[in-house]
């Protein structure tokens, strides 16, 4: 067995990197690139959840001119596909899940239930954590560092479109700098668009780590969990 520095991870994926380059819906060849790694991680000993996001789907922009809390939940049932496109990838590669719905859908889910889930990772399953935290206005950041938090993982595995923190947008800034490591606290005072606020002060106060890597080589999730430096660390 590979020593590994985490024992229990939570991997927050956005909808739009089950799309690839599409930008909508779930592409095939990426969605199994990203289950080939969960499936890596799991067999080396690590247990994992997972968290994703719906905007692949659906955002909550595209329903400006509709009232919030609706926009919201239809976002919910979009994390829910993108729930069970995950675990469908992941059973395919031999891999035990279950799917976990903050909002009750008997017939394609169980409920979120915190030591149920706890027990389906002691028994290396997968959980896919949908539906966010179950509440408008929150975002799937938030039901990430939440889920974290109650499972008590050792990190959360943030994957983006571009690989680390930086000082600014390095897509629209070629001065950007990236930070190896930066702290929860100069992530809210620099207004680092990381993850949103509500997510970044969650972690901070639970006292989360954070590695924000790019998922353009899934690949590194493994690297992560073996202690190799990727990325940035937010502590």
């Amino acid at each position: 067995m590979v020593n590994t520095i985490y024992k229990r991870v939570l991997l927050k994926l956005s909808g739009e990197a089950l799309a690839g380059d599409k930008k909508t819906g779930v592409y095939a060849d990426v969605l199994g690139n990203i289950c080939d790694e969960v499936k890596n991680l799991v067999d080396l000993g690590v247990q994992v959840g997972i968290v994703v996001g719906g905007g692949n789907f659906w955002r909550g922009r595209y329903g400006h001119q509709m009232e919030r809390t609706t926009s919201d939940y239809m976002g919910m049932l979009a994390t829910t596909m993108n729930g069970l496109a995950l675990q469908d990838a992941l059973e395919t590669r031999g891999l035990s899940t279950r799917v976990q719905t903050a909002i009750e859908m008997r017939q394609i889910a169980e409920p979120y239930i915190k030591r149920k889930a706890v027990k389906h990772l002691e028994k290396g399953r997968v959980v896919i954590f949908s539906c966010g935290t179950g509440n408008p206005y929150f975002t799937t950041d938030t039901g990430a560092a939440l889920r974290a938090a109650e499972i008590e993982a050792d990190v959360i595995l943030l994957a983006k479109t571009i690989d680390g923190v930086y000082s600014a947008d390095p897509k629209l800034d070629p001065n950007a700098v990236k930070y190896d490591e930066i702290s929860y606290t100069d992530i809210l005072n620099k207004d680092l668009k990381v993850m949103d606020s509500t997510a970044t002060a969650l972690c901070r106060d639970n006292q989360i780590p954070l590695m924000v890597f790019g998922i353009d080589k899934p690949e590194n999730m493994v690297k992560i969990v073996k202690g190799e430096k990727i990325g940035t660390i937010v502590k």
